[in-house]
């Protein structure tokens, strides 16, 4: 019981983006079901390298499962998290796709791995997305399509929304099929000062203008 109620810390945790906090969880309910010999404890231990893939150390998997508790339990559920975990090291989105493929009963069918490896490709594909297109300040949309290997509505999708959380400054050009990215503009004191100084210069005509109506109402 007290396993059952960790693991679903650790998911909850998880679902928060706590992932430091939620392997802890996994790590607990691992080891009591490992000491009880349960064949299940297997869920755990997959949701423990799940955390290390999404904390950005898939390094971590490969020793895990190496380990004296993770050796019990080798097969199919641990060789689809070692695939996971060598894709995202590798920020391969290609990688990822075909490990979700090849180990679909594993991975896509547990509704905690899939919600969590459903983030881990948006993320890889908008770091693969601004490596691209680092290098160009005007790029052709089905250029970088074909780069990524990806369908080019997808890519537009992608940029758009990338480009309104302002992961980086650009605009995308429909007519032409192009994407402009523009360089980030050093802002000097004279700027700053100059918004201050037009904010008080409003704040004063209000103020006046406040002045103006009360004397012509006495």
């Amino acid at each position: 019981m007290q396993s059952l109620i960790d693991a679903q810390s650790g998911i909850l945790h998880a679902e928060e983006k706590d992932y430091k906090t939620a392997y802890s969880y996994f790590f607990e309910a691992f080891e009591q079901m490992h000491a009880l010999s349960d064949p299940k404890a297997v869920l755990p231990l997959k949701y423990m390298l799940l955390c290390k893939v999404m904390c950005n150390s898939p390094e971590d998997v490969a020793a895990l499962v190496s380990a004296k508790g993770g050796l019990a339990y080798q097969g199919p559920d641990l060789d689809a998290m070692k695939a996971v975990a060598t894709a995202s090291a590798e920020r391969s989105l290609a990688s990822l796709q075909s490990a979700l493929e090849r180990y679909k009963p594993q991975l896509a069918s547990d509704a905690v791995i899939a919600q969590h490896l459903e983030s881990l490709y948006d993320t890889l594909l908008e770091r693969n997305l601004v490596r691209l297109i680092e290098p160009f300040s005007r790029v052709e949309l089905a250029h970088v399509a074909q780069l990524i290997a990806l369908p080019l509505e997808t890519v537009e999708r992608k940029l758009s929304q990338m480009i309104l959380d302002k992961q980086f400054l650009g605009t995308l050009d429909q007519g032409q099929g192009c994407l402009l990215v523009y360089e980030a503009d050093e802002q000097d004191g004279m700027y700053g000062s100059a918004l201050e100084t037009i904010a008080n210069l409003g704040r004063v005509v209000d103020a006046l203008a406040v002045k103006q109506a009360a004397i012509r109402v006495g």
